[in-house]
């Protein structure tokens, strides 16, 4: 069988095999693919299998590629398909659920970590001679928060969000929860399951963890943030959409929020007119929290399995059943 990967490059820039995929079928890797029917339809034209992280596969493209009987998302969300669509015409879609729960935990604290002791500032300081500068032993740029006994509000509780409260804990941070479903077998002394309300007002941190859906999008806005506490930071490794970005940029240029730290943005590559750009202690990177070497390699690895089980009869990680 012939399979295709549209977008190879970030899962694999050059540092794990694709072997394994390559024992399965004829295989041809595209490091990139253009994000236009045309060329989309060019790449896969008589594929059976294709592989696509963020190269979106709409309606226009599936209609006109017969041949195609499975596509295998490389990422959890799976929206840049047209599942629907698909299933109407018999392609089985799958995701890969769980392969970077920890990386991305751990990249969730390292960011607040971060802005609470801005170690990249001070680093580029030392670097520009600051302190060889300096009449003291020791400076600093910024404040240094300490983060016993504060509170870091999870908004999601699913493995990310669970991984990130277990990391929390371990900080001494008070956990508050806001989730669809309340799991009262993970409360305890420093883990309560609250509103969003309370959550907003109580937390001195807030972190993102949900999925993006119509409930979700725009979730940090406003009317949200004028309801924190003032000097609270935001967090979010999960869906850029989940922030309205003009009025994150208002509270951090305006002072009611002191930071924030994002992973994530509404579109990417980033524009370069993105008003975060001009934000105020706002810490940005490029989508990197689920990139860990070990998480690409069980990503590549749960791909192949899902493909194996597929042409085995037994598929796994359907999400359009």
């Amino acid at each position: 069988m012939k399979i295709v990967v549209l977008d190879g490059y970030t899962l694999n820039p050059g540092d794990i095999s694709w072997k394994a995929l390559e024992a399965l079928g004829t295989l041809t890797v595209f490091d990139r693919t253009p994000y236009d029917d045309a060329t989309i339809l060019k790449h896969i034209a008589d594929a059976e299998i294709v592989f696509t992280n963020k190269t979106p596969l709409p309606q226009t493209v599936l209609a006109k590629v017969p041949a195609v009987k499975y596509i295998g998302v490389l990422a959890t969300g799976f929206n840049v398909v047209d599942v629907n669509f698909a299933k109407t015409k018999n392609i089985t879609v799958t995701n890969i659920p769980d392969y970077s729960s920890k990386a991305v935990a751990q990249f969730s604290m390292a960011l607040v970590l971060e802005l609470c002791h801005q170690i990249g500032a001070h680093n580029a300081s030392v670097k520009a001679g600051d302190w060889v500068r300096s009449k003291d032993f020791s400076y600093w740029n910024a404040p240094l928060i300490e983060l016993d006994g504060k509170t870091i509000g999870l908004i999601g509780f699913g493995k990310i969000g669970k991984a990130t409260a277990k990391l929390a804990e371990a900080f001494g941070l008070n956990v508050l929860v806001y989730n669809r479903t309340v799991y009262t077998t993970f409360e305890s002394d420093t883990l309560k399951f609250v509103s969003l309300e309370v959550l907003l007002a109580k937390s001195d941190f807030i972190s993102l963890h949900c999925p993006l859906n119509s409930d979700t999008e725009g979730i940090i806005n406003t009317n949200t943030i004028s309801k924190m506490k003032d000097g609270a930071m935001v967090i979010n490794t999960s869906r850029g959409p989940l922030v309205v970005e003009n009025d994150l940029t208002a509270a951090l240029n305006g002072g009611k929020l002191a930071g924030a730290a994002l992973d994530v943005i509404s579109a990417e590559p980033m524009a370069k007119d993105n008003p975060l750009l001009n934000a105020k202690n706002c810490i940005i990177t490029p989508h990197i929290a689920w990139a860990s070497k070990a998480a690409r390699l069980r990503l590549m690895q749960t791909a192949v399995d899902n493909l194996i089980a597929y042409t085995n009869g037994a598929a796994v990680n359907v999400v359009n059943l």
